[in-house]
């Protein structure tokens, strides 16, 4: 600890957005960048506590009080380093993780925890800057094969870590470029592409071999890998979005949330966008159901498509500020109200709201029926809802269904494989290893819909895992 009194001295300052004028006019990304003398000041507030909490709290166990005090010290490289040695992608994660390493810095008891992530983010900017980020190839291969099934951060984490260990590696991707979530999922305006195409194309300097636009199970049977590979990985994620079955689910201007993301994204980067495909936002009043971060991001896409009017709702109660939540760290992971960078631009939020039906005329959608719920345990302890009030209709042009993710598809490929699936229709796993000796799985398929972060962690281990089933 380079300063045992700055966490005393020195407030927490984060680098703030751009303006709302300015960032919903672009996709540029909203998040700021301190300079470099603010930058390391907000590291040298780290206490290198006696139990590293933070470490705790982060997926990945990032070494944050080694890389914090590096990065105070001006060491910016074997800040990098450090970083590196237990996270493959912290570019990533330092622009769309939600940081749980703060949640549980010792700091963020009195609300001011280290600037974590910014600080993550900024060392590996730097180190691209400054051209630390050289190809690592491996000095020996091992001859051993792999395939990966898909290119999102599970998929690459896992391809980085097994390339690294001497094994030929070749990610099969069925979209136009390589990134999966990352790519498609998340907004520009959050993690822009040129990042996420600088490190495939450092992967690829490495010897990874990225092939797009192959669906694995259409245009190469699965079993076919069989007889090339050594060993298959899936990392195909939680494609089945979670449906609401209501009236009027079938007009036109209800739509999942993934559909417009992805469309938008398609855009953004050039790609072809079908007539059919396109949705746009510009003056229309629009309906996000689903108060997560998948929703957010559709009202920062609907603001800068020039949307009239944004509503997002949620069936849950609205949950507390902060300052007002009574079990917070280290009690417990606080639940607490959190406001995006995309609310910021524009955007009513209601909670406590159920969505009875969605109503049309000549197949297209013009208004929504809600109604407002109550939450009440019964007798065995257990919340059920109840409907309260009369229902209200709400006039609206687009809805976007942003209610998260079921389980990955099941026919095509998972079928054709055989492997098995548990009680969620996740692909099962013993140590990574599926039904299938020789298939391995790594991330949302294999655990449900979780955090990049997360991915990347299940990348890493299943990697492990595939390493040594080749050595043995």
């Amino acid at each position: 600890m380079g300063n045992p009194k700055a966490f005393l001295t020195i407030h927490r300052k984060e680098a703030g957005y751009r303006p709302v004028h300015d960032r919903i006019a672009d996709y540029g990304e909203v998040e700021q960048t301190l300079n470099t003398d603010d930058r390391q000041l907000q590291a040298s507030r780290c206490m290198d506590c006696g139990v590293p909490f933070c470490q705790y709290g982060c997926p990945l166990g990032n070494k944050m009080p080694e890389w914090q005090h590096l990065l105070y010290k001006g060491e910016w490289k074997n800040a990098a380093k450090s970083l590196l040695s237990t996270n493959d992608f912290p570019e990533f994660t330092g622009r769309v993780c939600p940081a749980p390493c703060e949640k549980t810095c010792v700091l963020s008891i009195n609300e001011s925890a280290v600037t974590i992530r910014e600080n993550e983010a900024a060392v590996m900017e730097h180190a691209f800057e400054e051209g630390h980020m050289k190809p690592r190839i491996p000095a020996k291969r091992t001859g051993k094969k792999v395939a990966i099934i898909g290119s999102g951060p599970a998929g690459l984490a896992a391809a980085n870590q097994l390339n690294q260990k001497g094994h030929f590696v070749t990610v099969y991707e069925k979209s136009a470029s390589i990134g999966g979530l990352l790519r498609y999922g998340i907004p520009d305006f959050k993690l822009n592409k040129n990042i996420v195409q600088r490190r495939v194309d450092l992967m690829k300097d490495e010897g990874i071999e990225f092939i797009t636009q192959v669906e694995i199970g259409k245009d190469i049977k699965g079993k076919e890998l069989f007889e090339k590979y050594d060993a298959v990985c899936l990392a195909i994620g939680s494609q089945v979005p979670r449906d609401l079955s209501v009236n009027g689910r079938s007009l036109k201007g209800v739509y999942f949330a993934m559909e417009y993301l992805e469309m938008q994204n398609k855009l953004v980067a050039g790609e072809p966008v079908s007539e059919e495909e396109i949705i746009n936002a510009r003056g229309k009043n629009v309906l996000v159901i689903g108060g997560g971060d998948t929703g957010s991001d559709c009202i920062g896409t609907a603001n800068r498509q020039g949307a009239n009017s944004i509503l997002q709702i949620e069936i849950l109660p609205k949950p507390q500020d902060l300052d007002k939540v009574d079990n917070r760290w280290p009690q417990s992971f606080p639940v607490y109200l959190k406001t995006s960078s995309s609310h910021l631009e524009g955007c009513e939020r209601r909670w406590s709201l159920n969505t009875k039906k969605f109503i049309g005329e000549d197949g297209k959608l013009t208004a929504v029926e809600v109604v407002t719920v109550d939450w009440e345990k019964d007798e065995n302890g257990k919340f059920v809802m109840k409907e309260i009030g009369t229902p209200e209709i709400l006039k609206i042009d687009l809805v976007f269904l942003a209610l998260g993710f079921v389980h990955p598809i099941q026919e095509g490929l998972l079928q054709e494989l055989g492997v098995s699936v548990d009680g969620r229709k996740n692909v099962a796993t013993t140590n990574s290893q599926t039904s299938e000796a020789k298939v391995f799985a790594a991330g949302d398929c294999a655990s449900g819909q979780s955090l990049v972060v997360k991915c990347i962690v299940s990348g890493r281990e299943t990697a492990e895992q595939i390493d040594g089933f080749l050595s043995k």
